[in-house]
């Protein structure tokens, strides 16, 4: 997980109607977050060939009121996956903007250091993103950046004047903080020319999470005049 500090004026047309950006100590985060998937079942079915595959992708932080109280999310701007129907599915059930490219990773572990690397072919180029540590992985500090970033239970996804939310549940992980990392990329055609200066920065922070079992729960519309009323 990169983590990049931007102005919020970068984030705020992308926040989805009814929900406001959140920040931590007031600064807004852009995440590019690599991982694998593995053992994936779809709605309770295990679908041969697709279960185990990487994803790349760009997102940022969101918070929604609800009668329990903040609801905190995440919306992505892009994610990247290496099979066409895996983004059909996405797209087709969550409304993510999904795309498919050619996709390897390499995770390593020598002695003490930890090496992980996620690599995709596009338009003719090879582009990635790595990051290595030293150690063991150590649990979340409470009130850290890494809580912040991590502990977003929520997905959001604007579908023109409408909203999808989806529930993601997840044990609290333990990271590895990065000693270096790396993001590699043609950011105006990937992701937008307004990008560009922000991603193209070394990252605010870098650390690589353990992994756990993951559960998305299948999405619903956002109810707003439910919510403008509570």
């Amino acid at each position: 997980m990169l983590n990049y500090a931007v102005e919020h004026r970068l984030l705020d047309p992308l926040v989805p109607r009814g929900l406001e950006l959140d920040r931590f100590h007031s600064v807004a985060y852009l995440s590019v977050v690599s991982f694998l998937f593995l053992k994936t079942r779809v709605f309770g079915i295990p679908f041969p060939f697709h279960r185990n595959f990487e994803e790349v992708n760009l997102r940022f932080y969101v918070r929604y009121r609800a009668a329990e109280g903040w609801r905190r999310g995440v919306v992505f701007v892009r994610e990247i996956v290496p099979r066409r129907a895996i983004a059909t599915l996405a797209r087709r059930f969550y409304g993510e903007p999904y795309s498919a490219f050619p996709m390897t990773h390499t995770i390593e572990r020598a002695a003490a250091q930890l090496r992980c690397r996620y690599e995709w072919r596009r338009n003719g180029r090879r582009e990635f993103v790595s990051a290595s540590a030293m150690g063991e992985p150590e649990p979340i500090a409470s009130g850290s950046l890494e809580e912040f970033i991590t502990e977003h239970y929520w997905g959001y996804t604007a579908r023109g004047e409408h909203c999808t939310q989806y529930q993601v549940e997840h044990p609290r992980w333990r990271v590895w903080r990065a000693t270096a990392a790396r993001f590699e990329a043609d950011v105006a055609s990937l992701y937008g020319a307004e990008f560009s200066g922000s991603l193209m920065a070394p990252p605010a922070s870098a650390f690589i999470a353990e992994g756990s079992p993951v559960i998305v729960r299948r999405g619903s519309p956002l109810n707003l005049t439910a919510a403008a009323t509570e």
